[in-house]
């Protein structure tokens, strides 16, 4: 045997040994041509196997009609995949078609749809299923229906954590004003935290926040909160706890016609942000960075108007060096008020601006008539206030308590807040103490407590921009930092993304898969032959000569 021979052998062996790695899954590579690395796993997904100590089954639950009609099961089986193969045997995928067996989908509470099917002019509907189970020793997480590429891996990786830590994904939330409830005004950013595994804590006023809970939203409540109320949320911060402050310095009435304003009379919540490091100024921003405002005029006409009260926050306007701000498309806000900032003399609390508005802005701080048939003369005085306001802050350290050298507050009456106690005199009012010790914890604080509210739906169709922000805001004050980033990683296939017309996009695909699975390695195969025989007759010529 000649050395080339030998060198041949060896190559072709390496070759074999690098197959079959690929096949055993033990070795994994993947070349991602896309322009956004949609199929890419971020570091923090590629590594999950190091925090798993027993195998996590990802069960995913796809119909079998949607795999003939659509390429996003694919994809996602893909993604799937490739959390396998990266977690070293830790993630074992399974891709179950339920067929017309439902109990087990349904077992696990996996939300079914109905496809309509049109055969021969005769309509039928089917019901089908795109859901993940994840399971982890005996607990598991779901997610009830996926389609895209657009949230999977973070919704896949979160959950995963979630599981394998024991760390409740669980948020707390304060909602005080009795035309803003939780349920009815947040109603969007209640769903969005549910479908992305979140379970909501909503808390009265006054009530007990647990030590242990991951973090807690206050919207609102500058006129209702009183010190008793404000005294549980400073010693939750002073344990350590992250509390997202979503509060403004002037009331809007949003459900009068008029839509007049006036400065709120603070009962002491935005006086304890201002003593944390975060001062919201007495007045309004306004924008020439202004949103679309649909409202009927005198004559009952719909109409638009640029509304420069409601600004729209630009991705060039944010903090990309925070975590919060990473994959930032934006953000809409409605009323909202400026913040300085004033953080503490003991140099223990950090403080960074998250996003500002535009260097046109300016300050409306009296007259607040805001109807939008007053936009001529909303700019009036604005060269005097006129320049970048800071919009949102993001604080960090060991804040001081609001109630240090002060008595405990006592409640001020026997109503808690519209749940009445059963019996008055037994209730237990005294708060517990301070810690001597206080923690290192995170505040954010927005100017502006309608921007997970109903008003969204006018101005963004698809509602996701701003609860997009809202749930990295969760996942920041749970200390998640590390998946932030991969929320708003959207999905993608490259060129073919320009091919709109999906049983198009579906033939391509599908021919794509032929040619680089059947037709390349067929003209390999041929190429290989046809080479060896000319080699050989080249032999037997040359042996005859």
């Amino acid at each position: 045997m000649t050395k080339k021979q030998q060198s041949i052998i060896t190559m072709l062996s390496v070759l074999i040994v690098f197959l079959l790695l690929l096949i055993s899954r033990r070795l994994w590579f993947r070349l991602d041509l896309t322009a956004n690395k949609a199929y890419t796993l971020a570091a923090v997904s590629r590594n999950l196997g190091n925090e798993i100590d027993d195998p996590v089954r990802v069960s995913y639950f796809i119909s079998g009609k949607l795999l003939s009609i659509d390429s996003a099961p694919s994809e996602i089986t893909d993604i799937l995949r490739e959390y396998e193969a990266r977690s070293r045997g830790k993630i074992v995928v399974t891709v179950k078609d339920p067929g017309k067996d439902f109990s087990e989908p349904e077992r696990y509470g996996l939300v079914p749809q109905q496809l309509q099917n049109v055969e021969q002019d005769e309509a039928s509907f089917s019901v089908v299923y795109s859901g993940i189970v994840i399971e982890y020793l005996n607990k598991y997480e779901v997610i009830p229906w996926v389609f895209s590429l657009d949230s999977l891996e973070y919704d896949v990786t979160s959950r995963i954590r979630s599981l394998v830590s024991g760390r409740r994904r669980e948020i707390g939330v304060i909602a005080p004003e009795p035309q803003k409830t939780w349920k009815d005004y947040y109603g969007y950013f209640d769903q969005a935290l549910v479908q992305s595994g979140f379970t909501v804590l909503q808390l009265q006023p006054g009530e007990e926040i647990p030590d242990t809970l991951p973090g807690l939203i206050v919207l609102g409540g500058a006129e209702i909160l009183d010190e008793y109320s404000l005294y549980r949320i400073d010693r939750y911060i002073q344990l350590g706890g992250r509390v997202f402050f979503s509060v403004e310095s002037v009331d809007v009435n949003f459900f009068s016609v008029s839509l007049d304003g006036r400065l709120k009379n603070d009962k002491g919540l935005l006086a304890m942000i201002s003593f944390y490091g975060a001062t919201l100024g007495p007045s309004l921003v306004l924008d020439r960075a202004a949103l679309l405002m649909p409202y009927r005029d005198y004559s009952q006409q719909l109409r638009l108007v640029r509304y420069p009260p409601w600004i729209g926050v630009l991705e060039n306007q944010a903090n990309k060096d925070h975590p919060l701000c990473s994959g930032f498309a934006g953000l809409d806000l409605f009323w909202a008020s400026p913040i300085t900032f004033t953080l503490p003399e003991s140099g223990k609390v950090r403080g960074e601006v998250l996003f500002t508005s535009t260097p046109k802005a300016w300050l409306m701080s009296d007259n607040f008539s805001l109807g939008p048939e007053q936009s001529p003369v909303f700019a009036l005085g604005s060269e005097e206030t006129e320049g970048e306001k800071i919009l949102a802050v993001a604080l960090e350290g060991i804040f001081p308590s609001w109630f240090e050298g002060a008595e405990k507050p006592r409640r001020q009456n026997n109503e808690f807040y519209g749940n009445e106690w059963d019996n008055a005199d037994d209730a237990e009012d005294e708060l517990p103490a301070m810690p001597s010790d206080p923690k290192e914890a995170r505040i954010v604080v927005i100017g502006d407590s309608d921007m997970g509210g109903p008003l969204i739906r006018y101005t963004q169709p698809q509602q996701s921009v701003n609860l997009n922000f809202l749930l990295q805001v969760a996942d920041w004050l749970g200390k998640d930092d590390d998946i932030i980033g991969i929320r708003n990683r959207s999905g993608g296939t490259g060129r073919l993304d320009r091919i709109t017309d999906d049983n198009k996009r579906l033939g391509v695909m599908k021919s794509s898969r032929i040619l680089n699975i059947f037709i390349v390695p067929s003209l390999i195969a041929v190429f290989g032959i046809t080479r060896l025989v000319k080699r050989n007759y080249k032999k037997e010529r040359d042996r005859d000569v």
